[in-house]
């Protein structure tokens, strides 16, 4: 099979030939018919995150059809379509796993960053951690869900039921949150970057009540603000524009340093907090709401053989929506 392999941060991705992957105990073995361009990709690329194994095949947003199993998994998994996560494996015995916070697992492993992902033709994958994906949604559409999708419903569920929302960085994340968002009668306000118009017009056109820079305050103060971009220096202009009581959620695996700001920016019981990561949970709960709120992933495909072109394209911001490459 095919493989685009990570060798070490900085340098472009090597397209290598490799034997067929054998699935382990536990494990199925995936035809990859797409998988998804992830910001998390380039954090991969750029060598950010200190926790990846290299050499490494990226790739966490995965969907393929299950062509073979190993021990300790049913034949009945053969045959069908699944999506494959950021989250590949816990332990299932620590606190964390325990009290329904997977996501925080001490000895989590992850889809692209410890284990394999899918920038190549096949995959492995514990069957633990792969959903069976809705016969209604479209091969390349899907497999934006897997984490941006993912990511931007658990930062959603964060918000509550905040009326006024800010989605700071409009990416393939924010695209999809907006449409549950708006579904469920939310006002969406939309801060890119100033000269980012078309972001701003895009983010209009799927229902935002108001776009501008990010340096702008909404017409409203907001209830919540999701941070999309991971760019800490909008920690400080999301709480200006956040009202008393509300919370700001930072929803990257990996963000720049968040400057020094007034405690006044804080204060009247404001706060911050993270997104790790996701649940198994999630994915069944989104997997149901989005049964319910119909959502469009608009997707650019690039074959597997250009994967560098397409994490080019993700880092220039030059695309509205995801980008999906399809071996």
């Amino acid at each position: 099979m095919r493989a685009m392999v990570l060798h070490s941060p900085g340098h472009p991705l090597q397209l290598e030939e490799r034997p067929l992957p054998v699935p382990a105990r536990g494990q199925l073995l995936i035809k990859v018919l797409a998988c998804g361009v992830c910001r998390t990709d380039l954090h991969l690329f750029d060598g950010e995150l200190p926790q990846a194994r290299l050499p490494r095949v990226p790739g966490h947003e995965i969907v393929g059809h299950v062509t073979g199993v190993g021990t300790d998994v049913a034949t009945g998994w053969v045959g069908r379509r699944v999506g494959v996560p950021w989250l590949g494996w816990t332990c299932g015995i620590c606190e964390f796993c325990q009290s329904g916070r997977e996501n925080l697992c001490d000895q989590a492993l992850f889809t692209g960053c410890q284990l394999d992902g899918g920038y190549a033709d096949y995959t492995v994958a514990h069957a633990r951690f792969c959903f069976p994906l809705p016969d209604a949604l479209e091969t390349a559409e899907a497999a934006p869900l897997l984490c941006a999708g993912l990511i931007g419903f658990r930062a959603l569920q964060m918000a509550q039921d905040a009326k006024h929302l800010g989605f700071y960085g409009f990416g393939a994340a924010a695209h999809l949150a907006i449409q549950i968002a708006v579904g469920r009668g939310q006002q969406v306000y939309a801060f890119t970057r100033p000269d980012d118009e078309d972001g701003q017009a895009y983010a209009r056109s799927l229902g935002a009540s108001w776009a501008g820079a990010s340096d702008q305050l909404p017409p409203h103060l907001l209830d919540a603000s999701l941070i999309f971009a991971p760019v800490g220096a909008l920690v400080p202009l999301a709480l200006q524009a956040t009202a008393k009581g509300g919370c700001v959620v930072c929803a990257g695996i990996h963000m720049s340093d968040i400057p020094r700001f007034p405690y006044r920016l804080l204060w009247e019981e404001r706060s911050v907090r993270s997104v790790a990561n996701l649940t198994r949970a999630d994915g069944v709960a989104f997997f149901e709401q989005i049964q319910r709120t119909a959502v469009h992933c608009n997707v650019t495909c690039y074959p597997l053989i250009e994967a560098n072109q397409a994490l080019g394209r993700l880092r220039s911001g030059q695309v509205n929506g995801a980008i999906v490459l399809i071996p």
